[in-house]
């Protein structure tokens, strides 16, 4: 593709010297080569701007840059390379997004259950849905292991556009307020935008809580979506009024709502009544949290064209790794895992499992490095205050000392509780929570749900806690 063709994207966007030909696109200097437009754009560590000689001496053909530098190589100057990397990708890849159906899903919690439960829904309805967030990328028999909920633009446009390839017909995508703030997803006007909740989390990269609501909110303008699937019972769902808007809700009064009929560990019978149309749901997840999901799942297929029989039959074979998922049981204990990793995640991952345990209540969690700090000791004392008795253990600590991340978490639990022990490595951990259980009890793993990986300074090690789990309790 020429580079002029490229420059065309971008508003405000000059072109100096030749007009090459772009065979592919490069973000990382030690690995350009012949025909790769770089991108150099100012990183949270970095500015890439500073290794457009390096690329040029591996060979690349042009630079996007946001200001006229001094290389030989032929530059595509734009305001904001952000936003010009989006840009190029998307058209690079022949505008992918433009020929799927598009369906985005934000929120602190939930994006990925409700990813899932949407492609669900479609796939059920005859329409060939890819699947792309924290769990990965799923379409056809493609299986792409996971990076970031919502990939960087040259992968997440090369990835569309193999969805395309093999025939997808719809995208169910979280879409993460990092993402939006860096612009990622800015060429995509999603069909369908889904909001879950607003509650504490990355307060490390966006300061509080109100910018990180900004991000979010970008998402429900008229540039970033046609409609929108809005959960009436967060408040910040009031402020989302760019866009034509269809409310679900448990709490408070919704277009589209549930009754909850019967409820086990194994899963939830309700009703959902979409805008009057009533559809009986065996739903195989427990939880108010996950009827809440359905809801935003069922609320969004539906605006989507799906059918009644297509949600129920959707919802009903939905599988969610590492999401409030039972994975053993053992000496008549059962024990799960759950990817809840912030204060209102463990929150309601415990309330949704109290009702069935007869005995003890038990948590095994810890809190990510180089990550927002304040919540550890909000985590603590959640725990403290809702379970009987917590394994406090690393999760990824990445570039962090994970003794000073377990002083965090412990300082919640100060005044309220002394029934937790801390064991920092986490199979250790998990060994030791599980010998704990007895009849009746409940342990709940959070944190990684279906990650496969723990990252420990700057190496990530194959670590799977479902997998730990299970291996344990066969050589026991």
């Amino acid at each position: 593709m020429k580079l002029s063709e490229l420059a065309n994207e971008i508003k405000g966007a000059t072109r100096t010297g030749s007009d090459v030909c772009i065979r592919s696109l490069c973000t990382d200097s030690r690995v350009a080569g012949p025909g790769d437009l770089f991108f150099c754009f100012r990183g949270t560590h970095a500015d890439s701007h500073a290794f457009a000689a390096e690329a040029e001496e591996r060979g690349a053909a042009a630079l996007l840059c946001e200001r006229g530098l001094d290389v030989s190589l032929p530059q595509l100057i734009v305001p904001d390379a952000r936003e010009g990397m989006a840009r190029v990708s998307a058209a690079f890849y022949g505008h992918p997004e433009r020929s799927l159906m598009t369906v985005g899903i934000t929120g602190t919690n939930g994006k990925t259950t409700v990813a899932h439960m949407i492609r669900s829904i479609l796939n059920a309805d005859g329409k060939r849905t890819g699947l792309l967030g924290t769990l990965g990328a799923r379409y056809g028999d493609v299986v792409i292991p996971p990076t970031l909920t919502t990939p960087d633009p040259a992968a997440l446009f090369s990835t569309l556009a193999d969805m395309r390839r093999h025939g997808m017909e719809a995208v169910s995508m979280e879409v993460s307020a990092h993402a939006l703030a860096l612009k990622k997803t800015i060429p995509i006007r999603f069909d369908l935008a889904v909001f879950t909740n607003l509650t504490q989390d990355h307060l490390d990269f966006f300061g509080d809580l109100r910018s990180y609501g900004e991000a979010k909110a970008q998402l429900f303008t008229s540039a970033s979506c046609r409609a929108a699937v809005l959960n009436a019972d967060d408040p910040f769902s009031r402020t989302l009024g760019g866009v034509p808007a269809t409310t679900y809700g448990l709490d408070n009064p919704a277009d589209c709502f549930a009754l909850i009929e019967r409820e086990s560990l194994s899963g939830t019978q309700m009703m959902l009544n979409l805008e009057d149309d009533l559809i009986e749901v065996n739903l195989p997840m427990t939880g108010r949290h996950n009827v809440s999901n359905a809801l935003a799942a069922a609320t969004a297929a539906k605006k989507l064209g799906a059918s009644s029989e297509s949600i129920a039959k959707g919802l009903g074979e939905v599988s969610v790794e590492g999401r409030l998922e039972l994975v053993a049981s053992v000496n008549g204990a059962e024990v799960f895992v759950d990817f809840a990793h912030t204060p209102d995640g463990i929150r309601k991952s415990l309330e949704a499992l109290r009702p069935y345990c007869k005995g003890r209540l038990i948590i095994l969690f810890g809190c990510g490095g180089n990550r927002d700090a304040a919540k550890r000791p909000l985590m603590g004392e959640i725990a403290a205050k809702t379970a009987d008795f917590s394994v406090l253990t690393s999760d990824n600590p990445r570039y962090e000392d994970p003794i000073a991340i377990l002083s965090a978490i412990e300082e919640g639990f100060s005044g309220i509780s002394d029934n937790y022990t801390v064991i920092e490595e986490r199979e250790e951990a998990t060994r030791y929570a599980l010998s704990l259980l007895g009849a009746g009890d409940i342990l709940l793993i959070a944190g990684k749900g279906g990650e496969h990986e723990q990252e420990i300074m700057g190496i990530k090690y194959a670590y799977n806690d479902k997998a730990i789990v299970r291996s344990i309790l066969e050589k026991s």
